[in-house]
């Protein structure tokens, strides 16, 4: 049986309630019977998998490496899974350089079956690690989408914030990563025309709002405890304005109909 996140309520109050119990939560979920079988499965499947195609070809073990990387969606699209990870990314046409989700990239760098530490331990316990933490945000996702993205953004951010490459680069990364830009899209009140605008114009805007909302524009500073906080409120706040808005727009649209069905408006 495997364990479910406990999510009992939403808003920043279930957030607080989650960041308190989610270790205890975490260790009951990697300890839940199917997770660690897919965990041990991957563990004594891979020392015999020695290319792409031979990991595409094992479910099991593609499904935790997918997983690690929150792109177990993708379970059934072997053979384009297996060119991304045939061509790799050092070629700038290489296919997961060529795709908008850097989540690809990152998945090409780590199943380089040229690296010969893909042979280590320690591979396979980040990658179990990555899957574990990943499936445990599913199971919040399951409740509770919003939460499950600001997992997301607590888990990966930091390390993005961290990396040695421009600001502007940061920011590509966070647009180029579908979790990432989702909470920075609602924490910032950007309208879902946005990706439509050119990608230069999509970068002054993200850092002008992250500078007005944040006090800076800076990633590496947003990377921050102190400062992820923020955003995660942020983003909790205006998800639940949107959806209140909804809701409303939803109850006006009921009453007109009812009124009309009577031949009266309230």
């Amino acid at each position: 049986m495997t364990f479910s996140a406990i999510v009992p309520f939403g808003g920043f109050t279930g957030w607080v309630f989650l960041n308190r119990t989610g270790e205890a939560q975490r260790e009951a979920f990697a300890a839940s019977g199917q997770v660690a079988r897919e965990v041990d499965q991957f563990r004594a499947d891979f020392g015999s998998i020695e290319t792409p195609e031979d990991l595409v070809n094992n479910r099991a073990a593609l499904s935790v490496a997918l997983g690690a990387f929150g792109l177990q969606d993708d379970i059934d699209n072997r053979f384009f899974i297996q060119r991304i990870l045939d061509e790799g990314t050092e070629a700038p046409d290489a296919l997961a350089n060529l795709l908008s989700d850097t989540r690809y990239i990152e998945l090409a760098t780590a199943f380089d079956f040229s690296n010969p530490d893909i042979r280590s331990e320690a591979f396979m316990d980040r990658i179990a690690s990555a899957y574990l933490e990943q499936s445990f945000e599913v199971s919040v996702g399951n409740q509770n989408e919003e939460f499950r993205l600001a997992l997301n953004l607590q888990r990966s951010f930091g390390e993005l914030a961290d990396r040695p490459v421009s600001e502007d680069t940061k920011w590509f990364s966070i647009m180029g990563n579908p979790p990432l830009r989702k909470v920075f899209e609602t924490a910032l009140s950007l309208p879902s025309s946005f990706g439509g605008l050119p990608i230069d114009d999509q970068l002054n805007i993200l850092k002008d709002r992250a500078a007005s909302a944040f006090g800076t524009d800076n990633v590496s500073e947003l990377g921050t405890a102190e400062k992820q906080e923020d955003i995660v409120q942020r983003f909790l706040l205006q998800a639940q304005v949107a959806q209140t808005v909804t809701a409303s727009s939803g109850s006006v649209a009921l009453q007109l109909l009812q009124a009309s069905n009577t031949g009266r408006l309230f």
